[in-house]
């Protein structure tokens, strides 16, 4: 009997980017995701950004992603890590930090219901999907004080 021992390769998880950005004051820029059952974490809080396109990498997604979602061009975008979104997406999601000092209620929003800075002592009440509180989470703990 012959057996076939030709390894099937995986396909690739699927991938996002997000942004953590922080004003001068040390705020955190949220977006409240919209309350549609077809979509991951439906009614959270959570950072902006999305999924990556076929072929492309996080780095130009969170670029595409900000512009598309707000109209928001961050500086310096920095890369901090990866999380899987093991409770929503299933996707490994890229981690940047990005620093914008403008009026969040003057952006033009085009997905999800609001944009808002928060305080991160304020973090605790809101309901952030667990992959998103981890990175922020370790983002500000890795921040000098």
């Amino acid at each position: 009997m012959h057996s076939d021992t030709t390894a099937t390769e995986e396909p690739a998880a699927a991938r996002g980017a997000v942004a953590i950005i922080t004003n001068r004051r040390g705020e955190l820029l949220l977006h409240l995701r919209d309350d549609l059952p077809a979509i991951a974490w439906p009614a959270h809080w959570s950072l902006l950004g999305g999924g990556c396109d076929p072929g492309e990498d996080p780095a130009t997604a969170i670029v595409r992603e900000l512009d598309e979602e707000a109209g928001l061009t961050a500086a310096s975008l920095t890369e901090l890590g990866e999380i899987r979104d093991e409770h929503g997406s299933g996707q490994i999601i890229t981690f940047f930090a990005a620093r914008w000092d403008g009026d969040e209620t003057r952006l033009p929003l085009s997905e999800g219901v609001k944009l808002q800075f928060f305080a991160p002592e304020h973090l605790d009440i809101l309901t952030i999907p667990p992959f998103i509180r981890d990175g922020i989470n370790r983002y500000l703990a890795a921040r000098p004080s």
